[in-house]
């Protein structure tokens, strides 16, 4: 595994939206190219149904992830979040990164030891390995 969406740039990428940055999406398309993987962390998933629920997000975004997850399921791999990345988000200072999911986010990248696809300033302030 190479890096680490998070939920944004995942959705960005799936649309084909232009505001995944031009970085992001070159690392991507060499991830894919190489045979290699990107993470999806759970609570990306989670958070997908409930922007797809507040009508943030197009109603197909959610088919579009299920598809992709099934058809290119070598590319794609959902990290479960367990025991070992819960406690990691220790390591993710709450007052620069207030939101949880967005540190357990991170603290799943930190886990793997692969950089996280985010444009999240404050993710880009904790110090972890970003991508953007």
């Amino acid at each position: 595994m190479r890096a680490t969406f998070d939920t944004h740039a995942l959705i960005w990428y799936l649309l084909s939206d232009s505001r995944l940055s031009i970085v992001a999406r070159s690392l991507l398309d060499e991830i894919f190219q190489s045979g290699d993987s990107v993470g999806i962390p759970s609570i990306c998933l989670v958070e997908i149904v409930y922007l797809v629920e507040k009508q943030r997000v197009p109603d197909h975004t959610l088919d579009l992830l299920q598809r992709e997850l099934r058809e290119r399921d070598k590319f794609f791999v959902v990290v479960s979040l367990d025991e070992q990345i819960a406690l990691r988000v220790a390591d993710i200072d709450r007052a620069t990164v207030p939101e949880l999911p967005d540190r357990v986010i991170a603290a799943t990248a930190l886990h793997l030891g692969v950089p996280l696809i985010t444009r999240d300033h404050k993710i880009h302030a904790s110090g972890i390995e970003t991508i953007w």
